[in-house]
C-alpha cells in the first residue's frame, strides 16, 4: 500500500491534483452504494489523464519520490501501469499486478512510439507521458479497436472507403495521408495523438470541404532580421504563425522549434527533444515573467508571439516588464445541494456576482459521502480526461479541480472514448450520486472547463429552499445509448410578452398546483415584481408558485389556499399597476413675494 501511495503521489505531481474517487451510484439516496470506510483515501484519487496547464515548479522538483517500475516488481502500482497500457492497447495480458515479460514488452513498445529509450523500464519520464496521453499513435501495422474507430471517423469524413477492419494497412495509411494533405498538416501517414484529438474535436476538414487559404509556412529560424535599435532581439523575417496551444506533455516538431528558439534567447538549457517537460515549463514561465505575462508555463498565442515575433522581448538578464493588473474574476459559482443545481453568476454594474449566466442540473455527493460544503477558490487545474483507479479504472471528461478532494466533471465513462459513457450516471443528474465531486452533463462540464478559471470562488451550499420550478426547467433530454449524446436538444420556448396591465381573463376557472400556461407565467412575473416569487418564471405552477400565491393571499387578508382565481388576478394587477404608477407631487400654490420696503 505504501508503494501505491508513492506511485500515485508521483503521478499527481506530474499531472495535477487528484480528487477523491467517484463510483456510479446503483440506487437513489435511500440506498447509497456502501463505502469501504477502512480504505485509504489515496487509493481513490483520480489521475488526470492529460497534464495540467498550471504546474508548480516546486512540485515538479519532488517528482523523484515516485517508484520506477521494472521487471520483477509487483503491487497495485504495477496493476495501474498494466491497466493504463491496456487502455492504450499496448498490453494484452492479464491484469496481474506483476511486472513480467508481457508488461516489459508493452512498456518498450510505448517508449518506441514516443521516441523514448526502449529500456522496458517504466521510469518517471515514461510514466508521466503514459498518463498524459489519451491516444496511442496509430501507424501501418497497428491493430485494435482504436484503429477501427479511426477508420470509422475517416470514412465519415470521406477519406476512407475500405473495410472497417481494425487493421492499419495501406488503404488506411493513404486515407490518413489524404487527410493530412487536405488539412495542411505534415504528411506522415501516421495518426498521432494530436491528429486523433483534432478529429474527435471536429477540427478536421472533410474531403468534400473547401480548404481555407493556408498560412505562410514557418520560416527557417536561422534567418533573422535585426533592428538597428540595440535593445531589440533578432526575429524571423516573416512572423511565425501560432497554430495550437502547447503545454506540459505536448510533443513534436512545434515543441522542438520552440525549445530551439528559447535556447537562442537564453531561457532554455535542456535538450532539444521535442518533449514539453520540466525544463521547458521552467523556461516558458521565465520568459512569461520577464515579459509581464501571467506565469502559467502554457504557450498560448500571446506567449508564442513573445517567443518568436516580438523584437522587444525582454531577455533573461534585462529589467523585466511590469506585470499588468489582473483582470477581475468574471464568474462565481454556487452549487445548491438541496436542488442539485449549479449556478454560474457574472458581475453586475457594481462588480457583484448577481447576474445568472448559466444554470445546470448536477449530481453532488451522496448523503454518506457528501460534497465539501464551503467556499473554495479554483487554482485553474483541469484535464480533458481523468481516471479513477480504485473503481475499476473508470473515467470522466472535462475535470476541473475544486479542491484537493473534489472536482467538476462529466458523467462516468468505462474507457477513454466518447461513446463509453455509463448511461445511468447521466440519468442520475439532478440526484445525489457521487462520492463528493460535482457531476455535470458533458456540455455543461465542458463549459466550466472552457470558461471558468483560476481564482473563481465555488460555494457549495446545503439547506437552500426547494425550487421545483427551476429543476423542472433544467430537465435534461434522454441520451442516445449508442453515441452517448442527447437524442434531441430542446429549443427553449420564447417567454411570452408581459405587461402588468395585460392581465389574463380566466372566467370561473381556478388554477391549482401543476396547472400551466401563459396565465401562470403572468402570475409568476407579477408576483416576482411584487416581491413574493423569487425563482424562474416557467409558466408551470409548482410548489414555489403555490407558496408565493399563499403569501400574497395572506398579505391581503384572504384565505391562503394557493388557488388562482380571476378576483386574485385582478388584485395582483391592481397592486402591480400601483407599483408602476409614477409618484405625483401635490400642487402647491406659491405664496406671493413681499414687495421690498423702499430705502
Amino acid at each position: 500500500m505504501k508503494r501505491l501511495i508513492a506511485f500515485l503521489l508521483a503521478l499527481v505531481l506530474l499531472g495535477g491534483v487528484f480528487a477523491f474517487a467517484e463510483e456510479e451510484a446503483d440506487g437513489d439516496d435511500s440506498n447509497p452504494v456502501p463505502i469501504d470506510e477502512t480504505a485509504e483515501e489515496d487509493d481513490s484519487n483520480p489521475i488526470p489523464v492529460d497534464m495540467m496547464e498550471d504546474e508548480d515548479l516546486e512540485v515538479e522538483e519532488e517528482i523523484n519520490q515516485g517508484r520506477i517500475l521494472q521487471y520483477g516488481d509487483h503491487g497495485d502500482d504495477v496493476l495501474a501501469l498494466q491497466t493504463r497500457l491496456k487502455d492504450l492497447q499496448y498490453y494484452t495480458g492479464n491484469l496481474s499486478g506483476r511486472y513480467r515479460e508481457g508488461t516489459r514488452k508493452a512498456v518498450e513498445d510505448f517508449q518506441a512510439d514516443f521516441g523514448l529509450d526502449q529500456t522496458g523500464v517504466a521510469d518517471l519520464r515514461t510514466l508521466s507521458i503514459l498518463f498524459s496521453m489519451t491516444h496511442r499513435p496509430l501507424r501501418f501495422g497497428s491493430t485494435g479497436s482504436d484503429v477501427k474507430e479511426l477508420q470509422t471517423q475517416l470514412a465519415q469524413l470521406g477519406y476512407y472507403k475500405g473495410k472497417i477492419s481494425g487493421n492499419y494497412l495501406e488503404s488506411t495509411r493513404k486515407a490518413v495521408e489524404s487527410l493530412q494533405k487536405k488539412n495542411s498538416l505534415e504528411v506522415t501517414g501516421i495518426a498521432d495523438a494530436d491528429l486523433q484529438e483534432q478529429i474527435l474535436a471536429g477540427k478536421i476538414l472533410a474531403s468534400s470541404e473547401v480548404a481555407a487559404d493556408t498560412d505562410t509556412p514557418a520560416p527557417n529560424l536561422a534567418n533573422y532580421l535585426v533592428d538597428d535599435n540595440e535593445n531589440t532581439v533578432p526575429i524571423p523575417d516573416e512572423p511565425v504563425t501560432f497554430t495550437k496551444k502547447l503545454k506540459s506533455g505536448s510533443s513534436g516538431k512545434l515543441v522542438k522549434e520552440m525549445q530551439t528558439r528559447l535556447a537562442e534567447l537564453g531561457y532554455y538549457e535542456g535538450p532539444i527533444s521535442g518533449n514539453f517537460q520540466k525544463y521547458t515549463v521552467r523556461a516558458v514561465k521565465a520568459i512569461q515573467t520577464q515579459n509581464g505575462l501571467e506565469s502559467t508555463g502554457v504557450v498560448d498565442e500571446t506567449t508564442w508571439n513573445v517567443i518568436f515575433n516580438d523584437m522587444h522581448a525582454v531577455l533573461p538578464d534585462a529589467t523585466p516588464k511590469p506585470t499588468p493588473s489582473p483582470s477581475p474574476i468574471p464568474f462565481a459559482i454556487t452549487v445548491d445541494v438541496q436542488n442539485q443545481i449549479t449556478t454560474v453568476y457574472g458581475r453586475d454594474d457594481k462588480g457583484d456576482y448577481t447576474v445568472v449566466v448559466r444554470q445546470m442540473l448536477c449530481s453532488t455527493g451522496m448523503k454518506a459521502t457528501p460534497s465539501d460544503v464551503g467556499d473554495w477558490v479554483l487554482n485553474g487545474r483541469h484535464a480533458t480526461w481523468c481516471i479513477f483507479p480504485k473503481w475499476g479504472n473508470s473515467y470522466a471528461r472535462y475535470w476541473t479541480r475544486i479542491n484537493s478532494s473534489i472536482a467538476f466533471h462529466s458523467p462516468i465513462y468505462t474507457a477513454v472514448s466518447n461513446t463509453a459513457m455509463k448511461i445511468k450516471s447521466y440519468n442520475m443528474l439532478g440526484q445525489r450520486a457521487s462520492h463528493g465531486c460535482i457531476r455535470l452533463s458533458v456540455p455543461d462540464a465542458k463549459w466550466i472547463y472552457d470558461n471558468v478559471g483560476k481564482g473563481t470562488v465555488v460555494s457549495i451550499v446545503e439547506g437552500m429552499e426547494s425550487d421545483p420550478e427551476l429543476r423542472d426547467a433544467l430537465k435534461l433530454p434522454p441520451i442516445d445509448k449508442k453515441y452517448c449524446t442527447p437524442i434531441s436538444t430542446p429549443v427553449p420556448t420564447a417567454e411570452p410578452e408581459y405587461s402588468a396591465a395585460a392581465k389574463p381573463e380566466i372566467g370561473n376557472k381556478v388554477y391549482k398546483e401543476k396547472s400551466q400556461g401563459e396565465e401562470i407565467y403572468w402570475v409568476q412575473r407579477t408576483l416576482k415584481d411584487l416581491g413574493y416569487y423569487t425563482t424562474k418564471c416557467t409558466g408551470k405552477m409548482l410548489a414555489r408558485t403555490v407558496k408565493a400565491v399563499k403569501a400574497f393571499q395572506e398579505a391581503h387578508g384572504l384565505k391562503a389556499n394557493g388557488g388562482i382565481t380571476q378576483d386574485l388576478i385582478n388584485l395582483m394587477a391592481q397592486d402591480a399597476l400601483a407599483l408602476d404608477a409614477p409618484a405625483t407631487t401635490p400642487d402647491i400654490t406659491p405664496e406671493p413675494t413681499e414687495t421690498p420696503a423702499p430705502n
